[in-house]
């Protein structure tokens, strides 16, 4: 019996590993983690620098002194310093990350999956044209046999004569 319980918990987890978002899933994680590298680059190597024409080049330095005297660092630290350097650089990233992955990745699957929905639409919608247009012939070749039934000319149409050579 344990076997066969071992064997469905085995069979689940292999669905759940199978399903689609959570490959989608490890795939962003690879993709995030290799993409985090590019954007502290950018922000070391571009945005520091430009912050550090203006006062220092490492955002880290940027700090306030609430409680003095604030020296040293570390275990050593006198002082109560807040270090809103750190957080600035830290929503830099962020908003660099976001500003990417919305322009780069979100917005050009966003249009892509619209034009794939209008493609659709327009396919429904010329399949409905085409389903009520044949409904409509449909409808008229069974009221054309039915007058023709009524009037006693069978097969042939209301001129009396057939497509068919006469011999």
């Amino acid at each position: 019996m344990s076997e066969k319980k071992e064997s469905g918990v085995w069979e689940g987890f292999k669905a759940f590993l199978m399903r689609g978002n959570v490959v989608d899933l490890a795939v962003a994680v690879v993709i995030g983690t290799a993409f985090t590298n590019i954007v502290n680059a950018l922000v070391k190597g571009v945005i520091n620098p430009l912050v550090g024409a203006i006062g220092t080049k490492n955002l880290d330095n940027y700090s306030s002194c609430l409680k003095p005297p604030c020296r040293g660092t570390g275990d050593t630290a006198t002082g109560v310093k807040i270090l809103w350097g750190s957080v600035l650089g830290a929503t830099l990233s962020f908003l660099i990350t976001a500003s990417v992955v919305y322009f780069l990745m979100v917005l050009p699957m966003a249009k892509y999956l619209a034009r794939l929905e209008a493609r659709r639409k327009a396919k429904e919608g010329t399949h409905e044209v085409l389903e009520v247009s044949e409904l409509e012939v449909l409808k008229e070749i069974r009221d054309l046999l039915a007058a023709e039934r009524g009037s006693g000319r069978q097969g042939l149409p209301p001129d009396g004569q057939g497509p068919w050579p006469r011999g």
